[in-house]
């Protein structure tokens, strides 16, 4: 079967990982994961079945992992992921393929996004500290995923962007 919990997935499968700037309510959520699945179900390159999951997180966040032990995803296969995602995207209301956006946890636990400007100025002001839990959507592989998806500025790329002490 193609399409896996994703918990099943091993560490060193691929991902992607795709946010909306803006979180998706009861509507647009399962619309958009509707969408997703059903091109997962049938994801394929050069033929042969790809073993994949997704698992959507904090009202922003998509992440798709394929295991290619048994195949590679090929680029045409990853730019159908992309296609689909780009369809919904109109449905949606917010772009979930386009990059540029940090984005970070609220003392109240809410996910925000905006501009490295953005933060860097809030950074500045004292609005996001170091201890600020940060999302990095570069990660390549589930392991990076599930270890360092989720951390501390400090701890991140993003400790750059704020003042030196």
């Amino acid at each position: 079967m193609p399409l896996v919990p994703f918990d099943r997935l091993p560490d060193d499968a691929r991902c992607w990982v795709f946010a909306a700037r803006a979180p998706l309510d009861e509507v647009d959520e399962p619309r958009l994961l509707s969408a997703v699945d059903g091109f997962l179900l049938t994801w394929k390159a050069h033929g042969a079945a790809l073993t994949s999951a997704r698992e959507f997180r904090d009202e922003h966040f998509l992440v798709v992992g394929v295991d290619e032990r048994a195949s590679d995803a090929s680029g045409c296969s990853i730019d159908g992921l992309f296609r689909v995602l780009q369809k919904v995207e109109d449905g949606i209301g917010t772009s979930m393929v386009g990059g540029g956006t940090l984005y970070f946890r609220d003392q109240g636990g809410l996910v925000h996004g905006c501009t490295r400007a953005e933060f860097e100025a809030m950074a500045a002001m004292g609005e996001v500290e170091p201890g600020t839990p940060v999302f990095d959507t570069t990660v390549t592989t589930i392991g990076d995923y599930r270890a360092r998806f989720e951390r501390p500025a400090r701890e991140s790329w993003h400790a750059q962007l704020f003042p030196a002490r």
